[in-house]
């Protein structure tokens, strides 16, 4: 009785897995050989799949395609030298075989040498019968240089090819996304739809489109066609309840959103939308529960731990969202956003140090925002750290030149400091910039603002030029 390709398959590999555990040695064509490299390296198996390899060119030395799977894995393995070496000797050999081609802008690829893998792979496409593939890895490599235009054109004739390559799809679409043009990947997809109508992924990308350009009940509508298209597309019903959002229909929103809930494992994301949606109804007690349940499913998920500290913050309960945010920062302390509210918090409590302290964390992780500067700056007066506060503000200009705001800042620490030539200087400054600002040296500096010579150059400011 013949065997199928299936059962002639794993007969092969059955073989050769009792080949391997009894030391004997069995003979294996080169195709066979070729079909239990394939499996092993499908499933991650890179030993088994070495193994295979290595008793495969014994009995079979010049096998190409064999060579080729040893080529594949020196790649992997990032031995680039030895892989080139023997594609080399390949070509002397066979010209005319467009993997060895594909291997050799593999390489050039992984050297970052893009326009050589692309010549390369323009060669292979003029000799392979598989052309989606090929086309598909050009894409990939204009993806990598950047050339969206060329990587876009390459997907749709990817697609052309193989009519259900979803990757290339969504590929199509970052090429779009990329270049803003939003209404040209609406008509594609429109096309696209005309000729496959059932499409689930083609209605969900054209529902992240129209979301873009804030046309939500166009959205909405091709994110209900994706569900029509596959009513268990966990997707389309994230996206739908998104959209509800926009639309302030926050019930239906929560029904989309419940519905994923149901389709797999609760997402954060579903989570942490549900107990938004519930905040915006005033449904406080039903937000905090979806928070709390957010968190304890994702404790990575910075937006849970905002979520939740917020919902106290807003609450005006201080010591709740300190208390959590302090939480999240013990999970990962490099969060700029952690540290901003940590330091919001604690100034609101009118613990000063510990405000301070999150500012300047909030700096050191990159965070320049105006506000960090001054706030940083602002507290540091109170604290009585005036020349901390100077260095402060000198480094925030040189992110913010010829600042207002900070420049009577600088004036008022420097008269504090009893450097006087040096507020004077900015003082000056200030009142060119914005004279508008000078409340703020009036609030920050109030023993500096009644002083005779400061007052007199604020005057001399105001007065007309003849």
């Amino acid at each position: 009785m013949q065997l199928s390709p299936n059962e002639h398959n794993n007969f092969s590999l059955t073989r050769f897995e009792s080949m391997l555990k009894t030391n004997d040695v069995y003979f294996f064509d080169s195709e066979e050989f070729e079909e239990i490299i394939h499996h092993y390296l499908e499933n991650g198996k890179m030993a088994l799949a070495k193994k295979a390899t290595k008793l495969g060119l014994e009995q079979h030395p010049t096998s190409t395609s064999l060579k080729l799977f040893q080529v594949e894995m020196f790649i992997f393995e990032g031995k680039l030298d030895i892989a080139e070496r023997i594609l080399d000797e390949l070509y002397l050999l066979e010209q005319s075989n467009e993997e060895i081609y594909i291997q050799k802008a593999n390489i050039y690829s992984r050297r970052d040498d893009h326009e050589k893998a692309i010549k390369l792979l323009e060669k292979a496409l003029e000799i392979t019968e598989d052309e989606a593939d090929v086309l598909s890895l050009l894409g990939m490599e204009y993806l990598f240089i950047e050339d969206y235009v060329n990587a876009k054109d390459y997907f749709i004739k990817c697609l052309e090819e193989d009519q259900e390559d979803y990757s290339a799809l969504y590929n199509i679409i970052y090429c779009f996304d990329f270049l803003e043009q939003h209404e040209e990947a609406i008509g594609y997809l429109n096309t696209y739809l005309d000729k496959h109508p059932y499409c689930e992924v083609a209605w969900h990308q054209l529902g992240k489109q129209f979301y873009v350009l804030k046309d939500y009940k166009k959205a909405l509508a091709a994110y209900d066609f994706a569900i029509i298209s596959d009513d268990r597309f966990i997707g389309a019903y994230l996206e739908k309840g998104k959209v509800l959002e926009k639309l302030k229909a926050f019930e239906r929103a929560i029904e989309s959103y419940t519905i994923t809930l149901s389709l797999d494992e609760p997402t954060s994301f579903a989570l942490l939308r549900i107990g938004k949606c519930h905040e915006k109804m005033g449904n406080s007690e039903l937000a905090l529960q979806f928070y709390t349940k957010c968190v304890e499913d994702d404790a990575l998920l910075d937006k849970a731990w905002i979520a939740i500290t917020d919902f106290y913050f807003r609450k005006k309960n201080f010591q709740k969202a300190l208390y959590y945010i302090e939480k999240a920062i013990n999970i990962d302390s490099e969060n700029v956003l952690y540290w901003k509210r940590y330091a919001k918090i604690n100034k609101q409590l009118s613990l000063y140090e510990e405000a301070e302290h999150g500012y300047r964390r909030s700096i050191e992780l990159g965070n320049y925002e105006m506000e960090t500067w001054l706030s940083r700056c602002d507290i540091l007066i109170q604290l009585g750290e005036f020349n901390a506060a100077i260095n402060n503000l000198h480094q925030a200009t040189e992110f913010y030149h010829e600042n207002a705001e900070i420049e009577f800042r600088l004036a008022g620490l420097y008269y504090t400091v009893m450097e006087a030539n040096k507020g004077a200087f900015h003082l000056k400054n200030a009142l060119d910039l914005d004279e508008e600002f000078t409340l703020i040296i009036q609030e920050l500096f109030p023993k500096v603002f009644c002083q005779k010579s400061v007052q007199q150059l604020i005057i001399n400011h105001q007065k007309p030029s003849i």
